[in-house]
């Protein structure tokens, strides 16, 4: 697979969607999405001015992340709605239910001497009135969306963030030394592991795969921007050919939280012995009091990772960025997949809008 050379640095990024991609520009945040009928539904917003907290150095990472966070849940949603998929689970939830209340009944005609005479009231069996359209709740739906968002994050504090803590409780009692010191490299080792199994397991949930499909595909849409392709939804065939994995990816990105976390708890001594002593608690509370601590610490960590990761986009030839990139390039394999065309198709009319006039307003 043969990438031309890049030649623009871009800070376009992007986000892959269930049937979709969402793209963001300096100035335009777009959207497409495949619909059932085949169309693509695109969506362009005007993006407001940087605040001065998204520009400053290590404060702008945390704050960009969460706005990422917020805005990629919100589009999510939207393209699960726009292709379709909620209306398929909405048939699918009204079919197990008529399914799980069919009574059976004898329908077999009653045999009746004359049945001229059976007389029927329409009083007694008066016409069935239409069913006024079910109103959606706008409140409801974003109290949902909010739970949601909450669930999603205990899950993630609780399987990335404790378990490794209890793994290694349970673990360190296998051996006869003290293992203590070395908690912080074993935990982050387990942290590491637990995410590559979790993004692996997920992969085989169709759902899933299409969305690591158009990760894919917006991958090397802005490749193709990157290394001067014309960007032509009707022609794909000069996108094809570019590699599916970028080094400005999330994927890279949460790999290297996870990676600068082992470095940065490793010489700070936060460990549950010594909280466990100092605080007169059990082990199990002293464990939960120490991943506080480490939630704390969360922001500052991904503060340095996006810089890092800004590092990595800019300078991608220098070896030392590429051996930092490296392994969240590696686990891109499992996030992306390759693409269709009509992927491909997709990505490029949710690049298009987002290009800038000016490409001089477009530097990394």
């Amino acid at each position: 697979m043969n990438n031309k050379t890049a030649t623009h640095k871009s800070k376009i990024g992007g986000q892959a969607l269930y049937e979709g991609v969402m793209m963001r520009g300096p100035s335009n945040e777009a959207i497409a999405v495949r619909k059932k009928d085949g169309s693509i539904f695109t969506e362009v917003k005007k993006l407001p001015e940087n605040k001065w907290y998204q520009k400053t150095l290590f404060v702008r990472g945390v704050f960009n992340f969460i706005l990422q966070m917020k805005n990629g849940y919100k589009y999510l949603m939207k393209s699960m709605e726009v292709s379709g998929f909620l209306d398929e689970e909405e048939t699918d939830k009204k079919n197990k239910s008529k399914d799980d209340n069919v009574l059976e009944v004898d329908t077999e005609t009653p045999e009746v001497e004359n049945p001229e005479v059976i007389e029927t009231s329409q009083a007694e069996t008066p016409e069935p009135q239409p069913t006024p359209p079910k109103q959606k709740s706008k409140a409801g739906d974003t109290l949902i969306g909010v739970l949601g968002m909450i669930g999603g994050v205990a899950l993630a504090i609780g399987l990335f963030m404790y378990l490794p803590t209890l793994i290694f409780t349970l673990f360190k009692q296998l051996f006869e030394v003290d293992i203590s010191a070395y908690r912080s490299l074993i935990e982050g080792v387990i942290r590491i592991m637990l995410f590559v199994l979790y993004m692996w397991g997920i992969s085989f949930m169709k759902e899933i795969r299409v969305t690591y499909e158009y990760h894919g595909a917006e991958h090397k849409t802005i490749a193709a921007y990157e290394a001067g392709e014309k960007l032509d939804p009707e022609n794909i065939q000069n996108i094809i050919k570019y590699k599916r994995f970028h080094p400005r990816c999330g994927t890279s990105f949460i790999f290297l939280v996870l990676a600068i976390s082992i470095l940065i708890y490793s010489v700070l001594p936060i460990n549950s012995e010594r909280i466990a002593e100092y605080f007169g608690v059990t082990e199990m509370l002293a464990n939960l009091i120490r991943t506080g601590f480490k939630l704390l610490l969360m922001p500052f960590m991904v503060g340095i990772t996006y810089e890092v990761i800004k590092l990595a986009g800019r300078y991608d030839r220098n070896i030392i960025m590429r051996i930092i990139s490296a392994p969240g390039l590696a686990l891109q394999r499992l996030t992306t997949k390759e693409p269709n065309e009509k992927q491909l198709q997709v990505a490029v009319t949710a690049m298009i809008p987002v290009i800038p006039e000016d490409k001089s307003d477009d530097k990394w």
